[in-house]
């Protein structure tokens, strides 16, 4: 099976340092290097994907970053062929006008339109937007919400009553043609029976291969005992330069513009944190700036500073492809990148490695079509899954 190549939108600004100028309760940044997440890099962002061939770009969620609805929305006619993965938290509305919004971005996006749902696992960004519920019952939400968007988006009315939803003739003008793709990530055990019964595609941060291969074969079975199959994701970044030696340069140059204060903070703000995804990316280094290779071409470094996908693909471009080809050949499909800054580094990974996927048989586009699905047809395959 082919992989798809996704990009990544830093709709919370980018720049030349993996601090950046927009982390933590501090707000934006007011260095002359930080980039401002503005309409037109954005679009920038977004055009670069798009013309170097990648299926879809990520628009995250979150307090420090514009709302990827609206964000992805205004950037739809920025582009032509890129599909946007629109990050939002089921916990802060309503599942049938979720459900709606879907159906009416499908169609105005001529079917580009993929989801994520991050059901959240920093209790204190849930409760700044009004969401109390404890880590499980955020999960067990989630399997409800999840519920009524699909059954909303059957053609029929949906009626449902749970212990976090009850709705009465749920249902939307239109089904979306086609049926986003539901994009899913928790590492959690709360969060492993969600992804089985619901999403398309189960995403994990960028762990150590083994790891990985451990995590995907739990949801896999999960999966298999109610008769569906999924795809699986990973979140990384990447550092891809000409030689294995430049690459880590620049790693080295990330590490050494860190300040061991602004490390130390982070590092205590991230270990508050309930996600258990979080925590595992925590374990890799476990605050150490010493031993951060912690597997072959991936650096951890990111993870110092930053929460969330904490991990990188440091080396040459043949070195990153075989770490991509190596996690294919456990199971993933899909990989969602990006860099610092963002757009510089979609040139370096598009341009240099996107190729030597190609010519390995992994990459199911040719060169003279980038994006080998059509989504103002709506071509794509319809998953097992969906």
């Amino acid at each position: 099976m082919s992989i798809k190549l996704h990009w990544f939108l830093s709709t919370a600004g980018d720049g030349r340092s993996i601090v950046g100028g927009f982390h933590g309760a501090s707000g934006r940044g007011t260095s002359s290097s930080v980039r401002e997440p503005d309409i037109d890099y954005l679009a920038q962002q977004a055009r670069a994907a798009d013309h170097l061939g990648f299926t879809g770009a990520l628009s995250p969620t979150g307090t420090w970053c514009e709302d990827a609805w609206l964000t992805t929305a205004a950037l739809i006619r920025e582009t032509r062929q890129l599909k946007f993965l629109v990050a939002f938290r089921p916990g802060v509305m309503s599942p049938t006008l979720a459900a709606q919004m879907a159906a009416t971005y499908q169609r105005m996006s001529r079917g580009r339109l993929l989801l994520n749902v991050v059901t959240g696992g920093d209790s204190v960004e849930q409760q700044r937007f009004g969401d109390w519920l404890d880590h499980d019952q955020r999960y067990a939400r989630t399997s409800e919400f999840l519920q009524v968007v699909r059954g909303a988006w059957s053609g029929e009315p949906f009626d449902f009553e749970g212990r976090h939803y009850t709705v009465k003739g749920a249902t939307v003008s239109a089904p979306p043609d086609p049926l986003p793709d539901i994009y899913f990530g928790g590492s959690s055990d709360a969060a492993l029976p969600v992804a089985a019964a619901h999403a398309d595609v189960y995403l994990t941060w960028g762990e150590p291969p083994q790891q990985v291969a451990e995590k995907i074969g739990r949801v896999r079975e999960l999966a298999e005992r109610q008769g569906r199959r999924l795809r699986f994701g990973i979140r990384l970044h990447t550092i891809t330069r000409d030689t294995s030696k430049d690459a880590w340069r620049e790693a080295g140059r990330f590490l050494d513009a860190l300040d061991p204060e602004v490390v130390a903070a982070a590092q205590a703000q991230l270990r508050t944190s309930g996600s258990v995804g979080q925590q595992r990316m925590l374990a890799l280094h476990g605050g150490n700036r010493d031993d951060l290779q912690v597997s072959p071409n991936l650096w951890a470094g990111v993870g110092l500073v930053r929460g969330g996908a904490g991990t990188a693909l440091v080396g040459s471009h043949e070195d990153v492809a075989d770490r991509i080809q190596e996690y294919h050949d456990l199971g993933i499909d899909e990989f969602i990148l990006s860099g610092y800054p963002n757009l510089e580094e979609a040139y370096w990974f598009g341009e240099n490695v996107k190729p030597l996927l190609r010519a390995r048989g992994l990459l199911g586009d040719t060169p003279g079509n980038p994006n080998s699905e059509n989504p103002a047809t709506g071509t794509e395959d319809q998953r097992a899954a969906s």
